[in-house]
């Protein structure tokens, strides 16, 4: 089964079902894809996820996010810092590189220099072609 990890900037973006991105979502839910999540990148998913839905809506999600039926939980014993244009997206690089995970899908700009590091190596992957992936399987 496929691991990956999900910025939140995609996430955000795939919950609603009339989004072009949804199928990132289902497949989430079907279990066809296992999303691989940190402590860390937990928080910044509850912190965002109840700024942009209402409140009853927002706690289902995480409810789901945080339910170990759907995601495998990560800790990251070692900090790479390889993105530099943001510190704070490095707990998606580093959550990736101990998930191993298949795709780090992203759409934020970035993790345009990480995606140039040869070790530890992390296919970042842009929502648009990880939905080509998932439509492959």
């Amino acid at each position: 089964m496929m691991r990956v990890i999900i910025d939140t900037n995609v996430l955000i973006n795939c919950i609603g079902a009339r989004t072009k991105h949804h199928l990132i979502w289902q497949s989430f839910l079907s279990g066809s894809i296992i999303l691989c999540v940190s402590v860390d990148i937990l928080f910044e998913y509850e912190e965002l996820v109840t700024i942009k839905y209402p409140s009853h809506i927002g706690s289902g999600i995480i409810d789901v996010l945080a339910d170990p039926e759907y995601v495998r939980r990560i800790i990251v014993y070692y900090y790479w810092n390889a993105v530099v244009a943001d510190y704070d997206d490095n707990k998606f690089y580093d959550a990736s590189v101990a998930a191993n995970a298949e795709y780090l899908v992203t759409n934020d700009t970035h993790f345009n220099e990480a995606k140039k590091i040869s070790f530890p190596k992390v296919n970042v992957i842009s929502a648009d072609d990880f939905l080509v992936v998932l439509r492959s399987l």
